[in-house]
C-alpha cells in the first residue's frame, strides 16, 4: 500500500512537470514574474528613503536671514528647493501639476518682526497625496520654521553673556535620546519590501494552485488525472502540487537569500526562523488556493476569490497602516488573510528576534490554512467526476 501510494504520487509529479514545462504561464508566474519583483521593490527602494524631494519657495522679504533658512532647508537630504515662486498661487499651482511635493512662505517684514521678537507667521504647504513624500517635507519644513526662531535667540542671548552650555539648555531643554529598534537607518526598503515581495509571491501562490486544478476541468484531463492516483483525490492532489511546492520553496529561498544576505536586511530571528517561516507561507498560500477552488470549483470563480483575498491582504497586514486603530469587526476580519499571520510572525520572531512562542496563535492559524483544503476534497472530486467546464 505504501509502495503504490508512492508510486501514484511520484507518476502524477511528473505528469505535472511535464505540464510544467508545456505550458509557458508557469514558467511566468512561478520564475520570471517573482524575480523581476524581488529587484524591482528592492531597487527602486535601494537609497532607504526618497531624497531630493522637489520643494519651492516663495519668499517676499529675501532678506540674508531668510536667504539662510531657505539654504538650510536646500541642505536637507530629504529635500531640493528647485523653485522661487512669486506669489503663493503660483506656487499653489505648481503643487497642483506635481511639479514639487510642498513649499515655504515667507511674508515681507519676517526678518524684521523675529529680530524685534514679535513671532512672525511663516507658512508651509504641503501636499499628502503621496503619504511619504509629505510626511518627509512636512518634517523638513517644520525643522527649518523651528531653526529660524532657535539662530535669532541664540544670536541674541550670546550678546547678553550666556555661555554655550546655558543657550542651548534654554532652546532645547529635553534632549531626545532616540534609538529605533531593529531599523536605525529608517529604511523603507526594510520595512516595505519584506511585506510587499511575499505577498505578491503568495498572490501567484494562490492564482497558480487554483489554476493548476481548475485546468484539469478546462482541458478534459480530470478523469485521466484522477485514475492515476486510483480515484484517491488527496494523492491526486499531493502528486499535483509536489513539484510546485518544490518551485516556490526554492522562490522563497532565493527571494530570502538575496534580501537577507545580499542585501543585509536585519534578522534577529536567524536563518533557521526564515526557512519556517518561508515553509509555512508556501503550504498556507497553497492550501488556501486548493481551498478556494474547493469552494467554487470554476477556473474563473476560483482565481477570482485568490485575486481579490490576495489584493486585500496588503491592506489587511498592518503594516502601512496598524490593525489595531481598524474598527473591530475589520480587526476580526484581518486573521482570515495568511499575509496577516506572515508578517506578524516575521515582524515578532524574525526582524525583533523573539522566540516563536510570542508568535505561536500565528504559526497555528498558517497551519489551519494549511489544513482547508480537508474541508473541500470530497467536493473537489466530485468537480473533477461530474462537472462540466463552463467558459
Amino acid at each position: 500500500m505504501g509502495f503504490s501510494l508512492g508510486k501514484g504520487v511520484g507518476s502524477i509529479a511528473l505528469r505535472e512537470c511535464r505540464i510544467l514545462l508545456k505550458n509557458p504561464v508557469y514558467l511566468f508566474c512561478m520564475v520570471v514574474f517573482p524575480i523581476l519583483v524581488m529587484f524591482f521593490f528592492t531597487s527602486i527602494m535601494h537609497e532607504g528613503q526618497p531624497l531630493e524631494l522637489p520643494v519651492g519657495l516663495v519668499d517676499l522679504d529675501n532678506t540674508s536671514t531668510t536667504r539662510a533658512l531657505v539654504r538650510n532647508l536646500d541642505a536637507f537630504q530629504n529635500s531640493d528647493v528647485v523653485a522661487h515662486y512669486p506669489s503663493v498661487s503660483d506656487a499653489r499651482r505648481a503643487i497642483q501639476q506635481n511639479e514639487i511635493y510642498g513649499f515655504l512662505y515667507l511674508p515681507k517684514g519676517t526678518t524684521d518682526e523675529l529680530l524685534a521678537s514679535r513671532q512672525p507667521k511663516i507658512s508651509f504647504y504641503y501636499s499628502m497625496a503621496s503619504i511619504a513624500g509629505g510626511s518627509l517635507i512636512m518634517k523638513d519644513l517644520k525643522t527649518v520654521a523651528t531653526l529660524g526662531s532657535a539662530a535669532v535667540g541664540q544670536a541674541t542671548m550670546r550678546a547678553r553673556g550666556f555661555t554655550d552650555e546655558q543657550i542651548q539648555t534654554f532652546l532645547q531643554p529635553i534632549r531626545i535620546d532616540l534609538h529605533q529598534v531593529a531599523n536605525p537607518w529608517t529604511s523603507y526598503n526594510i520595512y516595505l519590501t519584506t511585506m510587499i515581495v511575499p505577498g505578491i509571491l503568495m498572490l501567484f501562490m494562490f492564482l497558480i494552485t487554483a489554476y493548476s486544478i481548475g485546468t484539469e476541468l478546462k482541458f478534459g484531463s480530470s478523469h485521466e488525472w484522477l485514475r492515476m492516483a486510483d480515484n484517491n483525490i488527496t494523492v491526486a492532489l499531493i502528486g499535483k502540487l509536489l513539484p510546485q511546492t518544490i518551485i516556490w520553496l526554492l522562490m522563497v529561498f532565493v527571494y530570502e537569500y538575496y534580501v537577507f544576505g545580499i542585501l543585509r536586511f536585519p534578522h534577529e530571528g536567524g536563518a533557521a526562523m526564515l526557512v519556517l517561516l518561508g515553509v509555512m507561507q508556501v503550504l498556507a498560500s497553497q492550501g488556501f488556493g486548493i481551498f478556494a477552488f474547493g469552494l467554487m470549483p470554476s477556473l474563473r470563480m476560483s482565481m477570482s476569490i485568490c485575486a481579490l483575498w490576495a489584493m486585500l491582504s496588503f491592506s489587511m497586514s498592518g503594516s502601512a497602516f496598524p490593525i489595531m486603530a481598524m474598527d473591530g469587526p475589520v480587526q476580526a476580519l484581518s486573521w482570515l488573510f495568511p499575509l496577516r499571520h506572515y508578517f506578524m510572525i516575521y515582524q515578532t520572531c524574525v526582524f525583533n528576534g523573539f522566540p516563536l512562542l510570542e508568535a505561536w496563535f500565528h504559526f497555528a492559524a498558517l497551519a489551519a490554512f494549511t489544513l482547508l483544503p480537508w474541508l473541500v476534497v470530497r467536493k473537489i472530486k466530485n468537480a473533477m467526476l461530474t462537472y462540466v467546464y463552463i467558459p
